[in-house]
């Protein structure tokens, strides 16, 4: 369907149209008391906002923007009023990654730092919101047309502009050749709500503020958990052992996890003997296992459109559509935490996985039986355990727990994701039910973490 200029400019008018009435003032108040990652306490409240005469002209100004409103204008508010804070954040921090083809693994540790910082800076927003509980700009003044709701949680300072510091100086960092798109991404997303008259120009310049800071010490987690680090060492040889070369992320095994007590608290047990019966078996199971079209398209879409590099993207979808189906598009704490928890379980999955891996070196099926056809290539670094049965059934369980209407929908996706590589012909049976055992382990940590956040009843 042709959609006209007119028509275009009266639908956009119809998306947003003017409100009044203020609304309640209570997302969450106790959010400000959550448990956080980086930052500890209330050290990141914002000084209290402007006095009387300060709010006097600043809502002078804002109705005066009012009248300024154009096409192009709305059509900003609309895009960034769009779920919570974080989602928009989400969808431009994965089209960069995925420009760059980056590995799931190194993506996830991007968007758990990204996530943590709009987290962390969040809980100290939601500090300040209620240590202020200053109104919204249209309490003050009747004849200031908001051009969407007032969120229902204290004006300063801006959830919007809060999200934005924190994740335009993250993304900085890991693309430092993008920061100016970044930051200037963000000065729109926080002019947008002054734009709205949703907020004040002083909640936003807060709000940037607090971002920015927390991000800070973010960073410097960033730059000290050992994902620079150098693989100078050599494949070991031997009969079993895996037999490539340019082994990938190797060092990924020595990354300073998020919750585990070290990298080797769920590493898995020595594999199977490769010369035994029981490993001849597994390998029979691979040789044996009746393919079909559709066997051969999950274990392809499993590898390529929802794996190798593009399963943070899957996730990343599924997270973005939970949190508008479970309408937390006012809850910008909630759906943070949301955001920043599959995102650690990812991160710290690869981490114990990529410590069983490179503890043992396993050799891959198509090494031990040349004759082994795959239906996706191998990748490149050694069996055991599984890497999609550890990353899968981990963050299917928590998503499980984040999105509870819907914990068998994941359970079911996390378990195909982790059959599709028997399917593939490319892991052995107890690749696959050790990874399993690790996954649940790591995601049963995040969890009980989880559930001592405060942010559960």
């Amino acid at each position: 369907m042709r959609i006209y200029p007119c028509a275009a400019a009266l639908l956009l008018a119809c998306c947003i149209m003017p409100v009044r009435a203020e609304q309640p003032s209570q997302t969450e108040p106790n959010a400000g008391t959550w448990k956080t990652w980086v930052i500890s306490g209330q050290q990141f409240r914002v000084p209290s906002p402007p006095d009387s005469a300060a709010t006097d002209k600043e809502l002078t100004e804002l109705v005066g923007l009012v009248t300024k409103r154009d096409q192009t204008s709305l059509a900003q508010i609309a895009y960034w009023d769009t779920g919570s804070p974080s989602y928009r954040w989400s969808e431009i921090a994965l089209t960069d990654i995925t420009k760059r083809n980056m590995p799931s693994s190194m993506a996830m540790r991007d968007l758990a730092l990204m996530h943590v910082a709009i987290y962390d800076a969040m809980v100290a927003a939601w500090d300040s919101k209620y240590a202020y509980n200053r109104p919204h700009p249209s309490a003050a003044r009747s004849d200031l047309t908001t051009a969407i709701p007032n969120p229902p949680s204290p004006s300063y300072p801006a959830e919007h502009a809060v999200a934005a510091g924190a994740a335009s100086e993250v993304l900085a960092y890991i693309f430092p050749d993008r920061a100016d798109f970044f930051r200037q991404k963000a000065n729109e997303a926080a002019q947008s709500r002054v734009a709205a008259g949703v907020n004040y120009p002083s909640d936003v310049t807060a709000g940037m503020d607090l971002g920015r800071r927390v991000a800070a010490l973010v960073i410097e987690r960033g730059k000290a958990d050992g994902s620079d680090a150098k693989w100078t060492g050599s494949v070991p040889s031997g009969p079993g052992k895996w037999t490539g070369t340019n082994p990938i992320l190797p060092m990924l095994a020595t990354w300073n996890p998020w919750v585990l007590s070290s990298q080797s608290e769920f590493r898995t047990p020595p594999p199977i003997p490769y010369d035994s019966p029981a490993k001849a078996a597994e390998l029979a199971e691979l040789k044996n296992f009746p393919r079909t079209p559709m066997t051969n398209t999950e274990a392809m879409f499993w590898e390529s459109a929802a794996g190798g590099l593009r399963s943070h993207r899957y996730w990343s979808e599924q997270i973005g559509l939970k949190t508008l189906e479970y309408r937390l598009d006012n809850d910008a704490p909630r759906a943070a935490r949301d955001y920043a928890l599959p995102y650690i379980t990812l991160t710290d999955a690869f981490i114990a996985c990529w410590d069983s891996k490179y503890a043992y070196w396993a050799i891959r099926p198509f090494q031990l039986d040349p004759d082994l056809k795959t239906v996706v290539p191998t990748p490149n670094h050694p069996s055991y355990p599984s890497a999609h049965a550890c990353t899968s059934i981990a963050v299917a369980k928590v998503l499980g727990y984040l999105f509870p209407r819907d914990a068998e929908y994941f359970a079911a996706l996390g378990e195909r994701a982790t059959e599709s590589r028997i399917w593939a012909g490319i892991h052995y049976r107890s690749d696959i039910d050790e990874g399993r055992k690790l996954a649940l382990a790591v995601a049963d940590k995040v969890i009980g973490r989880a559930k001592q956040d405060g942010s559960e009843p």
